[in-house]
Parts: C-alpha cells; structure tokens; sequence
C-alpha cells in the first residue's frame, strides 16, 4: 500500500515541482545513506554521493514509472548505481598514476598513420543518423555505453545493437 506521502511526492515529481526534493530528503535520505554506507566506507565520500543520488534523482525524476517499480526501490538503484560508480572511478583513479619519467607512446610517423581512416567523420555521415548518434557519442564524445543510454534517453540494449550494426556499416566502407 502506498502512503499518502508517497503519493504526494510521486504527484509533485511528475509535474518537476522542487518541492518533492525537499520531501524525498526528509523521508529518504537516511535509508539511501545506509545503502550507500554499505558500498562507501568513508563518510565524505558518502555524504558526496548521497548528494550527487538526489541531483540524479531530480534530473531522472520525470523518468519515474510508478508502474514497473515502488519509489524506494527507484531511489533505492539510483543510490547503489551511484556508489558503485564512485567505487569503480576512484579505483580507476588510483590504478592510473601518470608516468613522468618514461613514456611508453609510440611516435607515429606519417607513412604508419592509415590515411584511409582519417575521414572516419565523413563516412559516418553516410551512416543512418540513428547510428550516427550512438558512435558520434561513444568515440567522439568518449561516453560510455551506459552514459549515451541516459544522455540519449535510449535503452542500453538499442545503443549495444546500433553500436555493432553501425560499426559493421564503417567495416564495409572500410573493406568492401
């Protein structure tokens, strides 16, 4: 059974009102605290993340079904997909220390540079633009594919297929 201030915050979510963030804080930001505490240990890191959960939840909070989910599991996988996320870049982060000392990048000479995939950008405009989009923001962009899916409102399956199928259309360009 859903509460009534449950029902009143999905209403104000649904119409963009502010004020649901405020209720969303009162009534939520300690349960999704303890979710997040179970993937961050470290407080500030936490309380970050708790705060970037609410911006995401507000940016997404059109995007709500009350149909395919209850509003606390929804908050609920926002919050864990947050805190998995700040998990995953601050390894990324710690695992990619530059190297001053010595540089392991090759020195391409213009003879080794594959002159025939420097127009990639024209020929991707031969492309279907459903397929421009997807590998104009995963290689030109550097999204990831889970990135493009909520910047382009496309489900992350649609952008693996026009990803393959648009790739395979710049192969046959590329070896006929």
């Amino acid at each position: 059974m859903i509460s009534s201030i449950e029902k009143e915050i999905v209403y104000l979510l649904e119409r963009g009102d502010k004020k649901a963030i405020s209720l969303l804080y009162e009534n939520y930001a300690d349960s999704l605290y303890g979710v997040i505490k179970k993937i961050i240990a470290d407080d500030d890191t936490a309380q970050d993340v708790l705060q970037e959960t609410f911006v995401k939840i507000w940016r997404y909070s059109k995007k709500y079904d009350s149909s395919k989910a209850k509003l606390f599991t929804w908050l609920y996988r926002i919050a864990y997909n947050s805190a998995i996320d700040k998990v995953r870049s601050l390894k990324n982060k710690d695992g990619n220390e530059v190297q001053i000392e010595e540089t392991y990048v090759y020195k391409l000479s213009a003879s080794e540079i594959n002159q025939d995939v420097l127009d990639i950008k024209k020929h991707l405009g031969s492309l279907d633009e459903k397929y421009q989009i997807v590998l104009n923001a995963l290689f030109f962009e550097g999204m990831t594919q889970q990135e493009a899916s909520d910047e382009l409102d496309i489900p992350l399956g649609t952008i693996k297929s026009r990803l393959k199928i648009g790739l395979r259309e710049l192969k046959k360009i590329y070896n006929p």
